[in-house]
């Protein structure tokens, strides 16, 4: 096996695999394409330019950006909005993001913001800012794992600190923080050929004019979460897992019919 990590996506990415150094750049390459597309700070990305266009504006944007919007959507929709990728604007009023370079916008629960034209091209219908950092590291995760296998890899794993997806006919330990001591882990999970991802508020929590915000939020209200749970998912794809565990977070809900509806089964600890 061989083991390489790089800082990508806001954290280490860490690739284990069993195919050669050229599959593991490839992989590598596909996490560094979505960073490059996705970033909200990057002026450059996709997401900024979707940030900067006035309402009624048709984008054009690369083909995964598109899938990963086209899925939040979809999520958007299933979840009565409690998943929402337009809660960037709350990001920001609390400090978790820096403000683009536009005139402010204030969070409109409720609001859809975009749409698709029967040509595939992309309208952006209200004045916002979108975040896609609750689902795109786990789209990078699964366009590595792809890479991993296109190269011959038969096994590996690919962690995006916390989201991550295994691959091959053997297990992987992976191990859970404690929510109340992120310090302590907990008896390994095994995974096999699956994704699983988990999200919690031990390292984001902080105080923000008086009260106590977290980088998770619920998109029905634009309410910072504040819970101490711990929430982990497992499903077939890594996007899924990654963006499930926010509508477990916010609903409190280890049924969510979310679950079912894309085969994820959900851990609250």
């Amino acid at each position: 096996m061989i083991r390489r990590a790089q800082p990508w996506l806001g954290t280490l990415v860490e690739i284990t695999a069993d195919g050669d150094q050229a599959g593991l750049n490839a992989a590598f390459a596909q996490i560094a394409q979505v960073h490059g597309l996705m970033s909200f700070h990057d002026p450059a990305s996709d997401i900024a330019r979707f940030n900067r266009a006035a309402a009624g504006t048709r984008l054009e944007l690369h083909s995964h950006t598109m899938q990963v919007l086209q899925l939040a959507e979809q999520l958007r929709l299933a979840t009565d909005g409690i998943f929402n990728i337009a809660c960037a604007p709350r990001l920001v009023e609390n400090g978790l993001l820096p403000a683009p370079a536009v005139e402010t916008v204030i969070y409109q629960p409720g609001q859809a913001m975009m749409q698709w034209d029967a040509d595939g091209s992309l309208c952006k219908l209200a004045s916002g800012w979108i975040d896609v950092g609750g689902i795109a590291k786990g789209y990078a995760v699964d366009l590595a794992v792809a890479a991993l296998q296109q190269a011959g890899a038969q096994a590996g794993c690919v962690n995006a600190g916390g989201d991550l997806r295994v691959f091959g006919q053997r297990d992987w330990p992976v191990s859970l923080r404690h929510p109340q001591q992120p310090q302590r882990l907990l008896p390994a999970v095994q995974l096999r050929a699956e994704a699983m991802a988990t999200s919690a508020t031990y390292f984001s929590r902080r105080m923000q004019h008086g009260q106590q915000v977290s980088a998770l939020w619920d998109g029905r209200d634009g309410r910072s979460i504040r819970s101490t749970r711990s929430i982990s998912v497992r499903a077939p794809s890594c996007v899924l897992a990654d963006a499930l565990t926010k509508v477990v977070m916010a609903s409190a809900d280890p049924h969510h019919p979310a679950l079912t509806q894309w085969q994820a089964t959900a851990l609250i600890i």
